[in-house]
C-alpha cells in the first residue's frame, strides 16, 4: 500500500494521539473515562490494541475469496458488537494495560504500535487484501480507515480523560465523516444544523448528545448512524 491519504491521516492522528498521552502526568491515566468502565489508560491501550491488529494481519497468507467489505461495512450489526464480544474487548484491554504497569508505559508502547502499524502498511504491495479478526475480507486501504475513525473518535474520549482540548486533525476529520455518513446527508446534517465537522463527528458517534430537534431531524431524513462499539 503506497503512502497515500489514508496512512497520511492515520499518521496525523496518531501522532497527536501519541504527543497528548506521552505530555499527560501519571494520575491521569487513572481517571474514568467516557467508554465506562474503562479508565484512561484502558482505554488508551484498547486503542493500542486496535491499530496493533494491522502487523498481525499482514503476517497472515492474503485470504482468498471474491466479496470485499467496506470500512463502513465493517461496522455493520452482529456478533461483533454482542454483549460477549464488548465483554471480551474490555477485558482485553484491562489485562494489557495492567500487564504494562502505568499510563506513560501504556503511552510508550502505544507509540511503538502505531509506528509499526503504519511502517507494514505502507511496505504492503498495493491492492493487498487481509482478513480481520471478525471473518471480514478487505482490502488494507479500507480496513485502514477503521483504525483512523478509531484514533479519531476515542481520541475525542481521550482528550477529554486528559484534560487537553479535542485535535481532530483535518485529514483525519474528512476521512472519518465520509466513513460514517454518505456524501449527500453529511452535507444535508451539516446545512440544516450548522455543525461543522468535528461537531458532526461528535454528535454521530455520540460524544455529544443530539437535541430533539436534531433527532428530529435525522428521523425525517432517515438518516441512520454506524454501529459502533
Amino acid at each position: 500500500m503506497a503512502p497515500g491519504p489514508v496512512a497520511a491521516a492515520f499518521r496525523a492522528e496518531a501522532e497527536r494521539l501519541s504527543g497528548a498521552a506521552a505530555a499527560a502526568d501519571e494520575a491521569a491515566f487513572a481517571r474514568p473515562s467516557r467508554c465506562p468502565p474503562w479508565t484512561v489508560g484502558e482505554l488508551l491501550y484498547h486503542v493500542r490494541m486496535t491499530v496493533g491488529r494491522v502487523p498481525l494481519m499482514l503476517d497472515q497468507p492474503e485470504p482468498a475469496g471474491r466479496e470485499l467489505v467496506s470500512a463502513a461495512g465493517y461496522y455493520r450489526p452482529g456478533r461483533r458488537f454482542s454483549a460477549a464480544v464488548n465483554a471480551e474487548r474490555i477485558a482485553a484491554a484491562r489485562r494489557g494495560a495492567a500487564d504494562l504497569g502505568g499510563g506513560r508505559a501504556i503511552a510508550t508502547d502505544f507509540a511503538g504500535a502505531w509506528r509499526a502499524a503504519l511502517t507494514a502498511a505502507c511496505a504492503a504491495p498495493v491492492g493487498r487484501v487481509v482478513r480481520t479478526r471478525h471473518g471480514d475480507r478487505m482490502l488494507l486501504t479500507e480496513f485502514l480507515r477503521t483504525r483512523v475513525l478509531e484514533l479519531a473518535v476515542h481520541g475525542l474520549d481521550l482528550a477529554a480523560g486528559l484534560g487537553c482540548q479535542p485535535w481532530l486533525t483535518p485529514a483525519a476529520a474528512d476521512l472519518v465523516a465520509d466513513v460514517l455518513l454518505p456524501a449527500a446527508e453529511a452535507a444535508r446534517l451539516r446545512g440544516e444544523t450548522g455543525w461543522d465537522l468535528t461537531t458532526m463527528i461528535a454528535k454521530v458517534t455520540g460524544r455529544l448528545p443530539l437535541t430533539a430537534a436534531e433527532t428530529a431531524l435525522a428521523d425525517r431524513h432517515a438518516i441512520h448512524w454506524l454501529r459502533l462499539g
